[in-house]
């Protein structure tokens, strides 16, 4: 008995899997308010120096504090200095005080245009002029911590549990986010940050993955496509509390809060039932299943499992895989997949969070820019998941990241007064990069081997929260070289975009198990490709009647066929490039590989 017959008997898809996907929903669409809410509460309003303290002319005074409201600029050269001059003295004809064109630093703080947001981080604490790229340093901090939480909580999921990693990330991410609102200087704020990137990240990993183990197979995509868009369309909610909420620390509190709530819902859930087998546990997966029947009304399959049957399904669960992340690098086909799915994830995210995190650049409303690239990301992702069913994952990985490439390159010679056209081709290649990353998640997990899946999958995750890191850097070099983000933001994908070409595809093709299956792979494709090159006789009909290429259900010498085990199936493809011959005796004789460990038995397939 696997442990899907189990889930079967106490309800795989009924009341309880519809409650813990709807109470990691409300956290899911948080995520983005997280990553992006310094789009809003790091705003750098119009500002201007503060006069000289009192002693100075009236109607300099009364300029700068209107100014303080709606900024009606007084005699400065900059907005990073002031004129100097003696206190008291009006302002020559030529703009001057004192010596004529003489100027000195803010030294007595700013006056801010507080028209659309009444406080920010910038207003808080003076992080203008030299200090401007403090907000930067803060995101990069923040992304810092998810990436440090991705390497703590893959680890920790894998040792603790699902459940209770995620409890923990959900309440750090409560105390740390409530604790970046209350900060009294900037340097706790970056702290508290830093931790709540930790906790998001922890969330991030484990919120689909008990989703997932609890649901059945034909579900999983249903409830990673529905967490994804959730995820996505709060970016749309992150502009409607922005619009509503014009002070940083209301806004701050307002996205933090809520995960004292999503950590009390979310007690709720049971712990992974597939984890608690794995590693022994196996009263406390009888216990949990028995109150999944309850809840799903399955009571009496509840009541059928015993002790005996959970211990045995645990003998049938594959151990954990002691292969270590140089697997990844060892043999040339690892090599490939692994370099090519590290560059996808980098670019993807470096261009993706250098856009979303620079909503002021277009000149526009930022709140509707805001709304646009929330709701391209949501049609992206949707045309993005029916293209993978139709045309494959490596066309639409390498289209998806050429063309946002294309789209954020053809921006550079637009003149900035179009503004409209400008944001048309942002938001295009905002969205082709959106279709980058739902593909590559995907595509991630079925090129990796089951040995390394999760080794690799967190090295691209690494890869992406570098990217992500790097974004805003790039956006304060911008400062000084305008063209500089657009550039690196465009080149990057296409460079990923050419790689990805070398991956091999993997639509309609099983998962594999081991590294030597892969690089068997690789070579019966290579092989494969030669003897098609040369049209190789041997091969005969083989091609149209072999199991490798057509439903085995369609050839009339496998009636009724069960499903090829994998193992034989690469067994059966090594003989089909290698001999033909061979391959339609296989056919012929009506050899059935039946099980994994590669024995033949006679009869039909």
């Amino acid at each position: 008995m696997a442990f899907g017959d189990l889930l079967e008997k106490v309800g795989s898809a009924g009341p309880f899997q519809l409650l813990c996907v709807l109470l990691l929903t409300a956290p899911a669409l948080l995520i983005a308010s997280h990553n992006l809410v310094q789009n809003f509460s790091a705003i750098s309003p119009e500002h201007q120096c503060r006069p000289p303290p009192p002693g100075t002319n009236a109607s300099w005074v009364g300029n700068s504090t209107a100014a303080h409201g709606g900024l009606s600029l007084a005699p400065s050269p900059e907005r990073c200095c002031r004129l100097a001059g003696t206190h008291g003295q009006r302002p020559r004809r030529n703009g001057s005080l004192g010596r004529e064109g003489e100027t000195e630093p803010c030294r007595d703080g700013w006056y801010y245009d507080r028209s659309t947001f009444s406080s920010t981080i910038v207003t808080e604490w003076d992080l203008v002029c030299d200090l401007g790229p403090l907000p930067a340093l803060a995101q990069m901090l923040f992304m810092a911590g998810v990436l440090l939480g991705a390497l703590l909580f893959g680890v920790f999921s894998d040792r603790f549990g699902r459940r209770v990693i995620l409890l923990c990330s959900l309440l750090l991410v409560a105390v740390m986010g409530t604790g970046a609102a209350l900060s009294s200087d900037f340097l706790i704020y970056c702290a508290f940050r830093l931790l709540s990137g930790v906790g998001l990240s922890g969330f991030l990993l484990n919120y689909i993955c008990l989703s997932l183990e609890w649901v059945p197979t034909k579900s999983r995509a249903l409830v990673v496509t529905w967490l994804s868009y959730c995820s996505t369309a709060g970016q749309v909610v992150l502009a409607g509390l922005a619009y509503s909420i014009r002070d940083w620390r209301w806004l701050q509190l307002a996205i933090s809060t809520p995960f004292f709530i999503f950590f009390l819902c979310v007690w709720w859930i049971p712990e992974s039932a597939r984890w608690l087998i794995v590693n022994h546990r196996p009263a406390t997966a009888l216990s949990n299943l028995q109150r999944v029947a309850r809840i799903n009304q399955k009571q009496l399959g509840g009541d059928s499992i015993s002790l005996e049957m959970v211990e045995k399904v645990g003998g049938s669960l594959p151990e954990k895989s002691t292969c270590s992340c140089l697997g990844l690098f060892h043999t040339p086909a690892m090599r490939r997949i692994s370099c090519c799915l590290m560059s996808v994830s980098f670019s993807t995210n470096l261009a993706y969070f250098g856009l979303s995190m620079d909503l002021p650049a277009f000149g526009l409303d930022i709140f509707l820019v805001q709304t646009f690239f929330g709701a391209i990301d949501i049609l992206a992702k949707m045309a993005c998941t029916l293209a993978l069913s139709y045309f494959g994952r490596r066309a639409i990985q390498a289209s998806s990241l050429i063309l946002a490439g294309v789209f954020l390159l053809g921006n550079i010679p637009v003149p900035r007064e179009m503004l409209m056209v400008r944001l048309a081709l942002v938001v295009l290649g905002k969205g082709c990069l959106a279709a980058s990353s739902v593909c590559s998640c995907l595509y991630g997990g079925e090129l990796f081997p089951t040995a390394v899946r999760q080794t690799g999958t967190g090295f691209t995750t690494v890869m992406a929260r570098l990217g992500g890191m790097v974004a805003p850097a790039v956006l304060v070099a911008g400062q000084q070289f305008p063209f500089l983000p657009l550039v690196i933001f465009g080149v990057a994908p296409v460079v990923s975009g050419i790689a990805a070409c070398f991956l091999p595809e993997m639509h309609n093709v099983p998962l594999l198990d081991t590294i030597e299956e892969v690089e068997d792979r690789c070579d019966s494709q290579a092989a494969g490709s030669q003897e098609e090159r040369r049209g190789d006789a041997r091969q005969g009909d083989c091609g149209s009647r072999c199991p490798l290429n057509q439903d085995l259900s369609s050839l009339p010498c496998h009636p009724k066929p069960p499903v090829l085990a994998p193992a034989m199936h690469r067994l059966h493809q090594k003989a089909h490039v290698k001999g033909g011959t061979t391959c339609c005796s296989l056919c012929n004789l009506g050899i059935s590989p039946l099980k994994e460990t590669g024995q033949m038995a006679g009869g039909v397939f």
